[in-house]
Protein backbone atom coordinates (compact mmCIF):
# COMPACT_ATOMS: atom_id res chain seq x y z
CA UNK A 1 0.00 0.00 0.00
CA UNK A 2 2.80 2.68 0.87
CA UNK A 3 4.56 1.92 -2.65
CA UNK A 4 1.12 2.20 -4.48
CA UNK A 5 0.68 5.68 -2.60
CA UNK A 6 3.84 7.08 -3.64
CA UNK A 7 3.53 5.93 -6.96
CA UNK A 8 0.00 7.44 -7.24
CA UNK A 9 1.29 10.63 -5.78
CA UNK A 10 4.07 11.15 -8.05
CA UNK A 11 1.88 10.40 -11.30
CA UNK A 12 -0.93 13.33 -9.47
CA UNK A 13 2.44 15.98 -9.41
CA UNK A 14 3.45 15.35 -12.98
CA UNK A 15 0.11 15.69 -14.20
CA UNK A 16 -0.23 19.11 -12.09
CA UNK A 17 3.44 20.06 -13.77
CA UNK A 18 1.93 18.99 -17.31
CA UNK A 19 -1.32 20.62 -17.17
CA UNK A 20 0.93 23.78 -16.13
CA UNK A 21 3.20 23.34 -19.28
CA UNK A 22 0.35 23.31 -21.77
CA UNK A 23 -1.51 26.41 -19.83
CA UNK A 24 2.41 28.63 -20.48
CA UNK A 25 2.81 26.45 -23.52
CA UNK A 26 -0.40 28.25 -24.70
CA UNK A 27 0.43 31.44 -23.80
CA UNK A 28 3.32 31.63 -25.51
CA UNK A 29 6.54 30.60 -23.78
CA UNK A 30 7.91 27.36 -25.95
CA UNK A 31 8.09 24.61 -23.27
CA UNK A 32 8.38 21.41 -24.70
CA UNK A 33 8.08 17.28 -23.45
CA UNK A 34 12.00 17.89 -22.52
CA UNK A 35 11.64 20.61 -20.37
CA UNK A 36 8.26 19.26 -18.78
CA UNK A 37 10.16 15.75 -17.92
CA UNK A 38 13.05 17.71 -16.40
CA UNK A 39 10.21 19.63 -14.72
CA UNK A 40 9.20 16.97 -13.41
CA UNK A 41 12.62 15.54 -12.28
CA UNK A 42 14.35 18.52 -10.68
CA UNK A 43 10.70 17.96 -8.32
CA UNK A 44 11.21 15.14 -6.93
CA UNK A 45 15.15 15.73 -6.13
CA UNK A 46 14.61 19.05 -5.12
CA UNK A 47 11.10 18.72 -2.96
CA UNK A 48 8.38 21.09 -2.96
CA UNK A 49 9.03 22.15 0.48
CA UNK A 50 8.07 25.89 0.19
CA UNK A 51 6.52 27.64 -2.48
CA UNK A 52 9.05 29.99 -3.73
CA UNK A 53 11.57 27.20 -4.03
CA UNK A 54 9.15 25.53 -6.72
CA UNK A 55 8.54 28.77 -8.07
CA UNK A 56 12.41 29.18 -8.55
CA UNK A 57 12.61 25.79 -9.66
CA UNK A 58 9.54 26.14 -12.83
CA UNK A 59 11.03 29.38 -13.56
CA UNK A 60 14.81 27.95 -14.10
CA UNK A 61 12.92 25.17 -16.19
CA UNK A 62 10.21 27.28 -18.13
CA UNK A 63 11.75 30.87 -18.88
CA UNK A 64 14.61 31.64 -20.75
CA UNK A 65 14.21 35.32 -22.05
CA UNK A 66 13.72 38.49 -20.24
CA UNK A 67 10.54 39.25 -21.87
CA UNK A 68 8.87 36.02 -20.76
CA UNK A 69 9.32 36.94 -17.40
CA UNK A 70 5.99 38.53 -16.36
CA UNK A 71 4.16 36.72 -18.27
CA UNK A 72 5.63 33.55 -16.43
CA UNK A 73 5.10 35.27 -13.35
CA UNK A 74 0.96 35.75 -14.10
CA UNK A 75 0.85 31.88 -15.01
CA UNK A 76 2.29 30.58 -11.97
CA UNK A 77 0.12 32.68 -9.62
CA UNK A 78 -3.15 32.01 -11.38
CA UNK A 79 -2.43 28.50 -11.88
CA UNK A 80 -1.06 27.79 -7.99
CA UNK A 81 -3.51 29.96 -6.80
CA UNK A 82 -5.19 27.87 -4.25
CA UNK A 83 -3.16 28.71 -0.95
CA UNK A 84 -2.89 25.22 0.59
CA UNK A 85 -1.51 24.09 -2.63
CA UNK A 86 2.00 24.16 -1.43
CA UNK A 87 1.46 22.39 2.28
CA UNK A 88 -0.71 19.53 0.06
CA UNK A 89 1.49 19.43 -2.86
CA UNK A 90 2.24 15.73 -2.87
CA UNK A 91 -0.97 14.81 -2.66
CA UNK A 92 -1.62 17.04 -6.03
CA UNK A 93 -4.96 18.02 -6.05
CA UNK A 94 -5.31 19.80 -9.11
CA UNK A 95 -5.77 23.32 -8.63
CA UNK A 96 -8.31 25.50 -8.74
CA UNK A 97 -8.15 28.71 -11.26
CA UNK A 98 -11.52 31.77 -10.54
CA UNK A 99 -10.65 34.86 -12.20
CA UNK A 100 -14.28 36.24 -10.73
CA UNK A 101 -12.95 39.95 -10.37
CA UNK A 102 -12.62 42.71 -13.17
CA UNK A 103 -9.51 43.69 -11.46
CA UNK A 104 -7.90 40.58 -11.64
CA UNK A 105 -8.98 40.15 -15.24
CA UNK A 106 -7.40 43.29 -16.09
CA UNK A 107 -4.26 41.67 -14.66
CA UNK A 108 -3.78 38.94 -16.56
CA UNK A 109 -1.78 39.47 -20.06
CA UNK A 110 -4.41 38.62 -22.98
CA UNK A 111 -2.21 35.86 -23.77
CA UNK A 112 -2.52 34.41 -20.63
CA UNK A 113 -6.32 35.06 -20.16
CA UNK A 114 -7.03 33.05 -23.57
CA UNK A 115 -4.36 30.46 -22.68
CA UNK A 116 -6.72 29.56 -19.65
CA UNK A 117 -9.78 29.81 -21.51
CA UNK A 118 -8.43 27.42 -24.09
CA UNK A 119 -6.89 25.25 -22.16
CA UNK A 120 -9.92 23.09 -20.67
CA UNK A 121 -8.45 21.93 -17.51
CA UNK A 122 -11.59 21.21 -15.91
CA UNK A 123 -12.20 18.34 -18.89
CA UNK A 124 -8.92 16.66 -18.61
CA UNK A 125 -9.09 16.31 -14.47
CA UNK A 126 -9.29 13.51 -12.72
CA UNK A 127 -10.90 15.05 -9.82
CA UNK A 128 -14.84 15.10 -10.52
CA UNK A 129 -15.12 17.55 -7.84
CA UNK A 130 -13.25 20.71 -8.99
CA UNK A 131 -14.87 23.13 -11.04
CA UNK A 132 -12.57 26.37 -12.66
CA UNK A 133 -14.24 29.13 -13.74
CA UNK A 134 -12.96 32.09 -15.88
CA UNK A 135 -14.15 34.95 -18.29
CA UNK A 136 -11.49 35.28 -21.35
CA UNK A 137 -13.78 37.49 -23.59
CA UNK A 138 -12.14 40.25 -25.21
CA UNK A 139 -13.58 43.23 -27.39
CA UNK A 140 -13.05 42.17 -30.97
CA UNK A 141 -10.44 43.61 -32.83
CA UNK A 142 -10.46 45.56 -36.13
CA UNK A 143 -8.93 44.75 -39.24
CA UNK A 144 -7.22 47.91 -38.83
CA UNK A 145 -5.99 46.96 -36.03
CA UNK A 146 -5.10 43.79 -36.01
CA UNK A 147 -3.19 45.11 -38.59
CA UNK A 148 -1.18 47.10 -36.74
CA UNK A 149 -0.96 44.82 -33.98
CA UNK A 150 2.44 43.05 -32.85
CA UNK A 151 2.43 39.15 -33.32
CA UNK A 152 3.75 39.15 -29.75
CA UNK A 153 0.82 41.20 -28.21
CA UNK A 154 -1.95 38.75 -30.23
CA UNK A 155 -4.48 36.27 -28.73
CA UNK A 156 -5.18 33.55 -29.69
CA UNK A 157 -8.04 34.11 -31.74
CA UNK A 158 -6.47 37.54 -33.49
CA UNK A 159 -3.60 35.26 -34.23
CA UNK A 160 -5.73 32.89 -36.36
CA UNK A 161 -7.73 35.97 -37.97
CA UNK A 162 -4.03 37.10 -38.72
CA UNK A 163 -2.92 33.31 -39.94
CA UNK A 164 -5.94 34.20 -42.35
CA UNK A 165 -5.15 37.25 -43.32
CA UNK A 166 -1.61 35.80 -44.33
CA UNK A 167 -2.95 33.01 -46.09
CA UNK A 168 -4.96 35.63 -48.82
CA UNK A 169 -1.88 37.89 -48.86
CA UNK A 170 -0.49 37.61 -52.34
CA UNK A 171 2.98 39.28 -52.56
CA UNK A 172 4.10 40.09 -56.46
CA UNK A 173 7.36 40.19 -57.53
CA UNK A 174 8.27 42.29 -60.12
CA UNK A 175 9.36 40.83 -63.38
CA UNK A 176 13.17 40.49 -64.86
CA UNK A 177 14.15 40.34 -68.33
CA UNK A 178 15.79 36.53 -69.28
CA UNK A 179 17.78 35.10 -72.33
CA UNK A 180 14.73 33.65 -73.68
CA UNK A 181 12.29 35.26 -76.63
CA UNK A 182 8.63 34.66 -77.02
CA UNK A 183 6.43 35.52 -80.18
CA UNK A 184 5.10 39.24 -79.93
CA UNK A 185 3.21 41.47 -82.33
CA UNK A 186 4.77 44.10 -81.75
CA UNK A 187 8.60 42.39 -81.22
CA UNK A 188 11.30 44.69 -82.25
CA UNK A 189 13.70 41.72 -83.68
CA UNK A 190 12.44 39.63 -86.23
CA UNK A 191 11.87 35.93 -85.86
CA UNK A 192 13.69 34.38 -88.41
CA UNK A 193 12.63 30.66 -87.47
CA UNK A 194 8.67 31.34 -87.46
CA UNK A 195 9.22 33.39 -90.42
CA UNK A 196 10.30 30.67 -92.39
CA UNK A 197 8.09 28.50 -90.85
CA UNK A 198 5.30 30.69 -92.12
CA UNK A 199 6.88 31.53 -95.56
CA UNK A 200 6.11 27.57 -96.19
CA UNK A 201 2.32 27.55 -95.74
CA UNK A 202 2.34 30.22 -98.58
CA UNK A 203 4.49 30.99 -101.61
CA UNK A 204 3.52 34.35 -102.59
CA UNK A 205 5.39 36.26 -99.80
CA UNK A 206 7.05 35.86 -96.68
CA UNK A 207 5.37 37.36 -93.30
CA UNK A 208 7.53 38.47 -91.04
CA UNK A 209 7.56 37.34 -87.53
CA UNK A 210 8.70 39.81 -84.15
CA UNK A 211 9.82 38.17 -81.08
CA UNK A 212 10.94 39.59 -77.72
CA UNK A 213 12.86 39.35 -74.64
CA UNK A 214 10.72 36.99 -72.34
CA UNK A 215 10.31 38.20 -68.31
CA UNK A 216 9.62 36.34 -66.21
CA UNK A 217 9.72 37.04 -61.93
CA UNK A 218 13.41 36.37 -60.15
CA UNK A 219 13.64 32.94 -57.77
CA UNK A 220 12.74 33.72 -54.43
CA UNK A 221 14.75 31.87 -51.38
CA UNK A 222 13.38 32.15 -48.17
CA UNK A 223 15.79 31.85 -44.53
CA UNK A 224 13.55 31.67 -41.62
CA UNK A 225 15.10 31.93 -38.23
CA UNK A 226 13.00 29.22 -35.75
CA UNK A 227 15.42 30.31 -32.33
CA UNK A 228 13.74 30.31 -29.08
CA UNK A 229 14.31 34.08 -29.11
CA UNK A 230 12.24 33.83 -32.56
CA UNK A 231 9.47 31.49 -31.70
CA UNK A 232 6.03 33.71 -31.37
CA UNK A 233 6.93 35.46 -34.85
CA UNK A 234 8.37 32.42 -36.63
CA UNK A 235 5.18 30.08 -36.70
CA UNK A 236 3.35 33.45 -38.27
CA UNK A 237 6.20 33.58 -40.81
CA UNK A 238 6.16 29.86 -41.40
CA UNK A 239 1.98 30.33 -42.48
CA UNK A 240 3.67 33.44 -44.79
CA UNK A 241 6.16 31.24 -46.29
CA UNK A 242 3.09 28.62 -46.91
CA UNK A 243 1.41 30.97 -48.59
CA UNK A 244 3.91 32.57 -51.30
CA UNK A 245 5.33 28.98 -51.82
CA UNK A 246 1.64 27.81 -53.11
CA UNK A 247 1.09 30.95 -55.01
CA UNK A 248 3.41 31.07 -57.20
CA UNK A 249 6.60 28.60 -58.61
CA UNK A 250 10.24 29.24 -57.71
CA UNK A 251 10.34 29.59 -54.20
CA UNK A 252 13.06 28.13 -51.88
CA UNK A 253 11.93 27.85 -48.16
CA UNK A 254 14.63 26.98 -45.66
CA UNK A 255 14.71 27.37 -41.19
CA UNK A 256 17.49 27.36 -39.45
CA UNK A 257 18.31 27.38 -35.75
CA UNK A 258 21.75 25.59 -34.72
CA UNK A 259 21.18 23.57 -37.83
CA UNK A 260 19.69 24.19 -41.83
CA UNK A 261 16.71 22.76 -43.02
CA UNK A 262 15.55 22.65 -46.67
CA UNK A 263 11.69 22.72 -45.94
CA UNK A 264 10.36 23.60 -49.63
CA UNK A 265 8.73 20.51 -50.64
CA UNK A 266 6.79 20.40 -47.36
CA UNK A 267 5.29 23.67 -48.22
CA UNK A 268 4.19 22.48 -50.90
CA UNK A 269 1.33 20.73 -49.91
CA UNK A 270 -1.91 22.88 -50.20
CA UNK A 271 -3.77 22.27 -46.94
CA UNK A 272 -1.44 24.45 -44.21
CA UNK A 273 -1.66 22.28 -41.44
CA UNK A 274 -0.68 18.88 -42.92
CA UNK A 275 2.60 21.27 -44.47
CA UNK A 276 3.15 22.61 -41.21
CA UNK A 277 2.82 19.24 -39.37
CA UNK A 278 5.15 17.77 -42.26
CA UNK A 279 7.56 20.54 -41.16
CA UNK A 280 7.42 19.89 -37.72
CA UNK A 281 8.39 16.19 -38.20
CA UNK A 282 11.19 17.40 -40.35
CA UNK A 283 12.79 19.82 -38.24
CA UNK A 284 14.66 19.12 -34.91
CA UNK A 285 15.93 22.69 -33.69
CA UNK A 286 12.61 24.52 -33.04
CA UNK A 287 13.28 27.34 -30.77
CA UNK A 288 16.94 26.23 -29.84
CA UNK A 289 19.94 28.15 -29.95
CA UNK A 290 21.36 30.06 -33.01
CA UNK A 291 23.82 29.70 -34.90
CA UNK A 292 23.51 32.14 -38.12
CA UNK A 293 27.14 31.86 -39.41
CA UNK A 294 27.25 28.06 -39.49
CA UNK A 295 23.99 28.03 -41.20
CA UNK A 296 24.64 30.27 -43.64
CA UNK A 297 28.28 28.39 -44.10
CA UNK A 298 26.25 24.86 -44.92
CA UNK A 299 23.68 26.83 -47.30
CA UNK A 300 26.66 28.21 -48.87
CA UNK A 301 28.71 25.69 -49.32
CA UNK A 302 25.97 22.90 -50.27
CA UNK A 303 22.57 24.94 -51.63
CA UNK A 304 23.56 28.34 -53.16
CA UNK A 305 24.72 27.17 -56.57
CA UNK A 306 21.27 25.04 -57.04
CA UNK A 307 19.11 27.77 -55.42
CA UNK A 308 20.82 31.05 -56.64
CA UNK A 309 20.76 31.11 -59.98
CA UNK A 310 18.88 33.41 -62.63
CA UNK A 311 19.02 36.49 -59.98
CA UNK A 312 17.74 35.25 -57.10
CA UNK A 313 16.19 37.30 -54.26
CA UNK A 314 17.17 36.44 -50.85
CA UNK A 315 14.68 37.29 -47.57
CA UNK A 316 16.20 36.51 -44.49
CA UNK A 317 13.74 36.19 -41.32
CA UNK A 318 15.78 36.35 -37.88
CA UNK A 319 16.47 39.04 -35.07
CA UNK A 320 20.28 38.42 -35.98
CA UNK A 321 20.87 37.36 -32.42
CA UNK A 322 23.93 34.69 -32.60
CA UNK A 323 25.05 32.41 -29.65
CA UNK A 324 28.09 31.93 -31.74
CA UNK A 325 30.95 34.47 -31.80
CA UNK A 326 29.57 35.57 -35.35
CA UNK A 327 33.67 35.52 -36.07
CA UNK A 328 32.52 33.98 -39.78
CA UNK A 329 29.53 35.50 -40.38
CA UNK A 330 30.55 38.30 -41.97
CA UNK A 331 31.90 36.33 -44.45
CA UNK A 332 29.38 34.19 -45.09
CA UNK A 333 26.83 37.17 -45.47
CA UNK A 334 29.21 38.52 -48.24
CA UNK A 335 29.25 35.74 -50.41
CA UNK A 336 25.63 35.50 -50.20
CA UNK A 337 24.97 38.79 -51.14
CA UNK A 338 27.18 37.92 -53.95
CA UNK A 339 25.28 35.53 -55.16
CA UNK A 340 22.14 36.99 -55.34
CA UNK A 341 20.49 39.90 -57.25
CA UNK A 342 18.93 41.64 -53.68
CA UNK A 343 19.15 40.45 -49.91
CA UNK A 344 16.58 41.73 -47.58
CA UNK A 345 16.05 41.52 -44.33
CA UNK A 346 13.28 41.11 -41.45
CA UNK A 347 14.13 41.73 -38.36
CA UNK A 348 11.17 42.00 -35.47
CA UNK A 349 13.47 44.03 -33.26
CA UNK A 350 13.21 47.16 -35.32
CA UNK A 351 9.52 47.58 -34.05
CA UNK A 352 11.56 49.45 -31.26
CA UNK A 353 11.83 52.96 -31.83
CA UNK A 354 15.20 53.09 -29.86
CA UNK A 355 16.59 50.11 -31.38
CA UNK A 356 20.31 50.06 -32.11
CA UNK A 357 22.02 47.46 -33.42
CA UNK A 358 24.47 46.55 -30.55
CA UNK A 359 24.52 42.79 -30.91
CA UNK A 360 27.73 41.61 -32.40
CA UNK A 361 25.52 39.00 -34.97
CA UNK A 362 23.57 42.23 -36.43
CA UNK A 363 27.00 44.30 -36.68
CA UNK A 364 28.05 41.60 -38.96
CA UNK A 365 25.30 41.18 -41.28
CA UNK A 366 24.37 44.61 -41.16
CA UNK A 367 26.51 46.07 -44.04
CA UNK A 368 25.96 43.41 -46.37
CA UNK A 369 21.88 44.13 -46.54
CA UNK A 370 20.40 45.63 -49.41
CA UNK A 371 16.66 46.61 -47.34
CA UNK A 372 16.92 46.45 -43.23
CA UNK A 373 12.66 46.28 -42.11
CA UNK A 374 10.69 45.06 -39.59
CA UNK A 375 8.61 42.42 -39.81
CA UNK A 376 6.18 42.56 -36.55
CA UNK A 377 2.68 42.92 -37.95
CA UNK A 378 0.90 42.45 -40.90
CA UNK A 379 1.39 45.61 -42.32
CA UNK A 380 5.32 44.86 -42.31
CA UNK A 381 4.30 42.22 -44.49
CA UNK A 382 2.54 43.65 -47.13
CA UNK A 383 5.06 46.45 -47.61
CA UNK A 384 7.30 43.68 -48.58
CA UNK A 385 5.15 44.16 -51.96
CA UNK A 386 6.79 47.79 -52.39
CA UNK A 387 10.49 46.10 -52.20
CA UNK A 388 9.44 43.09 -54.04
CA UNK A 389 7.05 44.73 -57.01
CA UNK A 390 9.77 46.53 -58.98
CA UNK A 391 13.78 46.38 -59.68
CA UNK A 392 15.70 48.84 -57.31
CA UNK A 393 19.25 49.86 -56.59
CA UNK A 394 21.08 47.90 -54.55
CA UNK A 395 22.09 49.58 -51.18
CA UNK A 396 24.75 49.18 -48.68
CA UNK A 397 24.39 50.01 -44.72
CA UNK A 398 28.05 52.13 -45.02
CA UNK A 399 27.59 52.63 -41.10
CA UNK A 400 25.26 51.29 -38.11
CA UNK A 401 23.04 54.57 -38.35
CA UNK A 402 22.13 54.14 -41.70
CA UNK A 403 18.58 52.52 -40.98
CA UNK A 404 15.54 53.30 -42.22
Amino acid sequence: MPATAVIDTEGRMAENILYFARLVRGAGIPVGPGKVLDAITAVKTLGVGQRQDFYWCMFALFVNREDQRALFDQAFHIFWRNPRMMERMMSAMLPTIKVDREEELEEMTRRLADATGSSNLAASSPQDDEEIEFDASFTYSSKEVLQDMDFEDMSVEELNQAKLAIARLRLPIMKVPTRRFQSSLQGSQVDMRASLRASLRSSDSIELKFKKVQQRHPPLLILCDISGSMSRYSRMFLHFMHGITNDRDRIQAFVFGTRLTNITRHLRHRDVDVALDSVAESVDDWSGGTRIGACLKEFNNRWSRRVLGQGAITLIISDGLDRDNADDLAQQMDRLSKSTRRLIWLNPLLRYEKFEPKAKGIKAMLPYVDDFRSSHNLNSLMALSEVLSREQPRHRYSSLQDIA
